[in-house]
């Protein structure tokens, strides 16, 4: 199944999700790769599957998945409004982080968007909701987080990535993704960023690329030597937060002229 995955994406790396999905069905012998009969009937195959309050797409990419997490996060927050009259910053950040914000960061390590649309879709939540409390009148986004003393969307999701590699490296949690830490002397622990076969097509590379095995290695090997070789889970937490209070929290937002136009926030070593 996976030798004629390979030929059909690699034939034309465009083709829409329902065009493969007829083509597959088409080949011989594929009929008993895509039916699977369980006790509650036959599953078939899908362009979209949602597990676990995640959609995964045929194509790997977590566009749809993430468009749906600003979808309901724009519609959490119009609830908040109509039913709270009050626009105090203690009470309004107090609801958005509990009801709006933790909607839009479930397992967020596994689809940590990459693409500046996904970026900015996710975080025109944040913006229009910090918009809304009276003490932001006439500020502009950014200048809202810092008054707010928070972060941007984007900045905490690599702060959770960050969390998680050091989980990783310090065995606390399954290393399923085999990555690999090395002690590189006046760079600390480093994690290796794995490389992909020169013979894939542009379509896998993207998604590779978007993967948390290289998105983790890259964002941890951001970190200064002082910072990844804490061991105290608790204070590597504290010295994390301050590290990356230390650079300029600009996320992309439309409209806005920016600096950060990547899909990393923090600078790469």
């Amino acid at each position: 199944k996976q030798w004629y995955q390979r030929r059909v994406r690699g034939h034309n790396g465009q083709k829409k999700d329902n065009e493969e999905l007829e083509l597959l069905n088409n080949l011989p012998f594929m009929a008993e790769f895509n039916s699977y009969k369980t006790s509650a009937g036959m599953l078939e195959p899908v362009a979209v599957l949602r597990d676990l309050g995640i959609r995964v797409s045929l194509d790997f990419r977590w566009s749809i998945h993430i468009r749906r997490l600003a979808e309901c996060g724009r519609r959490r927050a119009a609830w908040v409004f109509s039913v709270f009259g009050t626009r105090q910053t203690i009470a309004m950040l107090t609801l958005y982080k509990s009801l709006v914000r933790s909607l839009l960061e479930y397992c967020c390590p596994l689809w940590n968007p990459v693409k500046i649309g996904d970026i900015q879709a996710l975080e025109r939540v944040q913006l229009s909701f910090t918009a809304r409390i009276e003490d932001c009148a006439g500020m502009n986004y950014w200048q809202r987080l810092q008054h707010l003393k928070i972060t941007s969307l984007q900045r905490r999701r690599e702060r959770y990535i960050i969390l998680h590699m050091w989980k990783l490296r310090q065995k606390q949690v399954s290393d399923d993704l085999n990555i690999r830490f090395s002690d590189d002397g006046r760079l600390g622990f480093t994690a290796k960023v794995p490389s992909l076969t020169k013979k894939a097509t542009d379509a896998h590379q993207t998604i590779f690329d978007e993967s948390f095995a290289v998105m983790g290695p890259k964002l941890w090997n951001t970190l200064p030597a002082v910072l990844n070789r804490e061991e105290d889970f608790s204070k590597f937490k504290v010295r994390l937060s301050r590290y990356l209070s230390s650079f300029l929290d600009e996320p992309p937002v439309k409209g806005y002229v920016r600096r950060n136009t990547k899909a990393m926030s923090l600078p790469e070593m």
